[in-house]
């Protein structure tokens, strides 16, 4: 696995290495500001990932595992929306470097689908897991959905989001699901609600600080399919969906490219507020929904 690891964390250098070999005026050491520091923040995460999902899994050669049905797709979810911001962040860094936008839009999208195949890898070699085409597919429409919107509109108007509440499920299977919060963030599908935030001030007259985001979440997964739930005594998981309005932390602007940047990050997570959420257990109002 070590060696695998080392591969993995030297995908940024080598990617960043050749854009600066075939663009004309990139900033160099910007550029290398950026590799240098893009993959210490990416090995760090990746060994993060790694102790978390595999220091308890088996090695096993390489295969894949079809897991479309698990989780009510939350993993999916999860998959888009991190490959969406591996893409955004990595094109406006390059712009950064003075690469221009629609190249560094495309650079970005290949690079945040790039970023995301380690985890399959880790994946397909893990006896608790094994590789999965699912994610495979959401990585790249998660990176297509940034480079879309990036040609149709030459900047993001539609923001994936995230946001988390700890629930009892976690207790059920802690060993699964998680045994702390940081844990649970990650694995208990139960808590988590993936979000797209609409920026209407960019279609028509509206306060550029105020949007309105769709959700999509799942409850009752003790075990990753219904009828290993129905089996163990447990209620059928079920879908939930949300409206709600949302906050535009990118609509705040500073001289500070620092700050900018922490409102950029701060901008992924949904922020509480009034929701309406649909299920089959009907419409319910929640005055602070997270």
């Amino acid at each position: 696995m070590s060696k695998w690891f080392l591969i993995f964390v030297l995908l940024p250098c080598v990617s960043f290495s050749q854009v600066a070999d075939s663009v004309s005026g990139v900033n160099k050491k910007r550029l290398k500001t950026f590799a240098i520091g893009g993959t210490v923040a990416y090995s760090i995460a990746l060994a993060g990932l790694s102790h978390l999902w595999y220091s308890e899994a088996e090695s096993q050669p390489f295969q894949f595992f079809n897991d479309n049905a698990e989780w009510k797709q939350m993993d999916k979810a999860g998959h888009f929306f991190s490959s969406f911001y591996f893409s955004y962040g990595t094109s406006r860094a390059l712009q950064w470097c003075n690469v221009e936008p629609q190249r560094s839009d495309l650079i970005g999208s290949l690079v945040g689908f790039g970023l995301m195949l380690p985890i399959e890898i880790l994946d397909g070699f893990s006896d608790a897991y094994g590789a999965s085409g699912g994610d495979l597919v959401a990585n790249a429409a998660g990176s297509a959905f940034y480079l879309v919107q990036s040609r149709l509109w030459k900047e993001v108007r539609i923001h994936p989001k995230f946001s988390f509440h700890r629930t009892r499920y976690a207790e059920m299977r802690s060993d699964l699901l998680g045994g702390d919060l940081t844990s649970e963030i990650f694995k208990d599908y139960n808590g988590q609600t993936f979000w797209l935030s609409f920026d209407i001030d960019k279609f028509t007259k509206f306060p550029r600080w105020l949007n309105f985001a769709v959700g999509y979440g799942a409850e009752g997964m003790v075990y990753a399919r219904d009828y290993q739930n129905i089996e163990a005594g447990h209620a059928k998981p079920f879908r939930q969906y949300y409206l709600a309005i949302d906050f535009d932390l990118t609509a705040i602007k500073s001289r500070s490219k620092a700050i900018n940047t922490l409102l950029f990050l701060a901008n992924m997570i949904k922020i509480p507020a009034p929701t309406i959420g649909f299920s089959q257990k009907g419409v319910k109002f929640h005055p602070l929904y997270f």
